[in-house]
């Protein structure tokens, strides 16, 4: 029985290599970068039926080195699950779908795909802003239930001189803008990084209070990453700073809006709402879903569809094999999102003869005295006789430690820098 590419994106495909890694991709996922793993001798199961729920049985089954995955939920239990697994996927930019902390725990790296679908959230953001403006849901209904209303739908704020108003600069942001400037609206951004120059090079103004950019604002669009800084960031202070009759526009994280508040301030002050995103949306691409938010008039909702365009999704995958290749065939992990940065009391540097048992006679040592590597690089000079160590410790080593290093058979120099 054959099988077409389109299919083998939405079944389990197994390479006939006889050896690589096992990849399995809980999610849909183009069939292009299905079949680049493939011809890399990988064995890649992928199948999008996994849910939150059956994803440790499936991570038992097929004991992953790789997990990909795009919106379904990775929690401890299948991080847990997988013995062999050495690296998650999410094929996307944001990882709030990952606990991440519970594969930091097992010491697995965890990386994404950003920017690569930020055109595709932005036209998505727009489409939404001119369906608030112009209420083409309600026209459409109406008009597919037989009723004319042009009356009714003949009242419209328009969009050129408008404010804009961005919470969050980063791609997605910078793509609404420059399609902001293109409907002639004053565009304005606000980050926790803002500047004038920044601003300025997405085509916008900088503003540097956020809730200035709620009252001056026609139009809010919310593009911010989701985090424990970000939760809950569109806060009720600032959705009733916002207009009357103002419209806002979420396509970055539920958990980024208040959706209780959202809910009464759109009843108060008659907000125009567009959300691609929802607090508690189902964690698999099927489900019964009916929350509060978007049976409130005003307020138009998508799928959590932003980055669901075929231009988006060959990008993604692109990018997502591009990080499998570099981890599977260089031990590197591109985009990785769980290192932790700047650990360490104090850096020791090791110059030393490239020789067998070096490093593990000076990592004994430390060990010995109850002092961690918390990270270590060592790299090899030209012509392969020496070569430079530089180990980040969990403390500072004493004098006794840094002369019995220096003393060490095909030691050169011990070097210490407190951090």
């Amino acid at each position: 029985m054959s099988t077409s590419t389109e299919d083998a994106a939405n079944l389990d495909v197994v390479s006939n290599a006889s050896q690589g890694a096992v990849i399995l991709i809980a999610d849909k996922f183009a069939p292009s970068g299905i079949e680049t793993l493939q011809s890399l001798g990988h064995r890649v199961v992928c199948d999008p039926s996994i849910d939150a729920a059956g994803l440790a049985e499936a991570m038992t089954d097929h004991d992953p080195h790789v997990l990909v995955v795009r919106s379904t939920k990775v929690r401890a239990e299948a991080i847990a699950a997988g013995r062999r697994l050495a690296l998650v996927v999410r094929a996307g930019a944001g990882t709030d779908n990952i606990d991440v902390a519970a594969a930091s725990e097992r010491g697995v790296p965890v990386a994404n795909c950003p920017g690569k679908n930020a055109i595709a959230v932005a036209e998505l953001a727009w489409g939404l802003i001119l369906a608030c403006d112009r209420r083409i849901p309600d026209q459409v209904r109406d008009l597919r239930a037989g009723e004319w209303k042009k009356k009714v739908y003949a009242k419209s704020s328009g969009l050129a001189d408008r404010t804009l108003g961005i919470v969050g600069l980063g791609r997605i942001g910078q793509a609404i803008a420059a399609r902001g400037n293109a409907f002639d609206m004053r565009v304005f951004a606000w980050s926790r990084n803002i500047s004038d120059e920044r601003a300025n090079a997405a085509g916008a103004h900088a503003c540097e209070n956020l809730l200035n950019l709620a009252r001056m604002s026609d139009v809010v669009c919310v593009s911010i990453a989701a985090n424990a800084e970000t939760e809950g960031l569109i806060s009720r202070e600032f959705l009733e700073a916002m207009k009357p009759g103002a419209t806002l526009i979420n396509t970055s994280r539920g958990s980024v809006v208040d959706e209780p508040a959202l809910c009464d301030v759109v009843r108060e002050k008659s907000l125009r709402v567009g959300l691609d995103v929802y607090w508690d949306e189902p964690g698999s691409g099927d489900a019964t879903f009916s929350p509060e938010i978007a049976n409130l008039p005003g307020v138009y909702g998508t799928h959590h569809v932003g980055a669901s365009t075929d231009q988006a999704q060959e990008a993604i995958a692109t990018e997502t094999v591009r990080i499998v290749r570099e981890h599977l065939e260089r031990g590197e992990v591109p985009n990785c999102i769980n290192l932790a940065d700047g650990t360490g009391a104090a850096t020791l540097t090791v110059r030393h003869l490239n020789r067998p048992g070096v490093l593990a006679a000076v990592c004994d040592l430390l060990s010995r005295n109850d002092l961690n590597v918390e990270d270590m690089e060592n790299v090899i000079f030209t012509g392969g006789a020496a070569a430079c160590a530089r180990i980040r410790l969990s403390a500072m080593p004493n004098d006794g430690i840094t002369r019995e290093l220096a003393e060490r058979p095909n030691v050169l120099s011990v070097d210490v820098t407190e951090h």
